[in-house]
């Protein structure tokens, strides 16, 4: 798989705006690693191969488990997370399929019974900006960092 195009490159002003978005997001004061849990899943739910690299690269980074790195996507099977990292997994497929859900209103009460209500628009935007973050990179193709090399390498012999 290429490349569609480098749309760093070409829309720098729009590359910005959605690092000023993240710079919310890390200033929040959400915790990083309920972040990284936040960014890994939706970008599983949107196939991002991209975002997912990077958001597991950086969880392990900062000390995240590769257990529960990879049990992530069967987070309520898995006894490894706590009732605050649910109720965001929860938000984050309800916000991520909104189309589907609409959001249900038991998603929306554990959610907040777990965050303040200015976590909870927090947790909102940094859930926004990730899945503006896969839908730049899956709609561009965008390779994960890895592939970059290896791509560059074998276009220039």
């Amino acid at each position: 798989m290429e490349s569609r195009l480098d749309y760093q490159q070409i829309a720098p002003g729009a590359v910005h705006a959605m690092l000023a978005l993240e710079t919310y997001v890390r200033q929040s004061g959400l915790e990083r690693s309920l972040l990284h849990l936040i960014k890994t899943r939706a970008s599983q739910i949107n196939g991002c191969a991209y975002c997912l690299e990077m958001h597991t690269r950086e969880a392990r980074a900062d000390g995240e488990s590769e257990e529960r790195l990879y049990l992530l996507d069967a987070w309520r099977e898995s006894p490894a997370y706590s009732e605050r990292e649910r109720a965001a997994l929860a938000w984050t497929e309800a916000v991520t399929l909104v189309a589907d859900s609409h959001i249900p209103d038991e998603v929306y009460r554990a959610a907040s019974q777990q965050f303040t209500e200015k976590e909870l628009v927090d947790l909102t935007i940094a859930v926004i900006a990730i899945n503006g973050w896969n839908r730049l990179a899956i709609g561009f193709r965008a390779l994960p960092a890895k592939h970059q090399v290896a791509q560059r390498g074998n276009s220039h012999g």
